[in-house]
């Protein structure tokens, strides 16, 4: 449950940056991309996060320098990408003598896995995002909004484009054994499409889709107890379906409810 609650938090202000930004694909392709450093860690005999972490941030800035320095496409480079770290994670997991028995928990998330060091990490990290986004969070605002702007005021677009790779990447990787490599970019986007149908500013949507996220966290974890379902799959249809709920609801009340312009 604290390990739900503090993904809410974290995957509610990453991910409303990477939907200013238009960046959740590339978040997917990170993900996915993840599993080669499950993989090698797997084959070589170390923690298999440390791994997911290292090639996260790998297909990340891969995917920046593909589309700055060549002809590829951003879309074409995250799937080139993307696809590049599936194949290396089956490939080293084949190569791990008796195969990786715990495979489908990268995959697709096991929530009543999450170790003491994990729930540690994800704390850490849940802070260090809070703090950094209090204390700054108009500045990447303006970067993610319009970076042509933001270097005309002097800010150090680059930095913190950078900055925000990295985050996203770590984002990605501690939410594993929530949802799964597969399902992690529902956490990033779902949330923040449904918050995006009452807030009409970035400060309204960060927080509901946090409160989103824990409804969908929360109301997951008791179906998936109750009806003895996957964790992580129970999470994310529970979103959609708040989602689909919310969408009703905001059509049969249309703008009395639009938290952004309460605040």
């Amino acid at each position: 449950m604290l390990g739900s609650l503090l993904v809410s938090v974290l995957c509610a202000v990453i991910g409303t940056f990477m939907v200013t930004r238009r960046a959740v694909i590339a978040g997917g392709g990170m993900a996915h991309a993840s599993l080669g450093g499950v993989g090698l860690g797997a084959w070589l005999g170390f923690s298999p996060l440390w791994g997911a972490a290292l090639f996260a941030v790998a297909s990340g800035f891969g995917i920046k320098w593909l589309e700055r320095h060549s002809r590829v496409r951003e879309d074409s480079a995250i799937a080139m990408l993307w696809t590049f770290g599936m194949a290396l994670g089956i490939l080293f997991a084949w190569l791990t003598p008796g195969f990786m028995t715990d495979l489908p928990t990268y995959l697709f998330g096991n929530i009543l896995g999450i170790s003491s060091g994990g729930l540690l990490a994800l704390t850490v990290l849940t802070i260090v995002v809070l703090i950094a986004y209090l204390l700054h969070g108009r500045i990447w605002i303006t970067v993610s909004c319009d970076p042509d702007f933001a270097r005309t005021q002097g800010l150090p677009v680059t930095f913190i484009e950078n900055l925000l790779t990295v985050l996203t990447a770590l984002t990605v990787v501690v939410s594993l054994q929530v949802v799964g490599i597969i399902m992690v970019i529902s956490l990033l986007s779902v949330p923040q499409a449904t918050a995006a149908l009452f807030a009409s500013t970035f400060r309204g949507i960060v927080r509901l889709s946090a409160l989103f996220s824990m409804v969908a966290c929360i109301s997951g974890l008791l179906l998936s107890y109750f009806a003895d379902l996957p964790g992580g799959a129970s999470i994310i249809l529970c979103g959609i379906a708040l989602y689909l709920l919310c969408r009703a609801i905001k059509s049969l009340f249309g703008s009395y409810l639009m938290y952004g312009r309460i605040i």
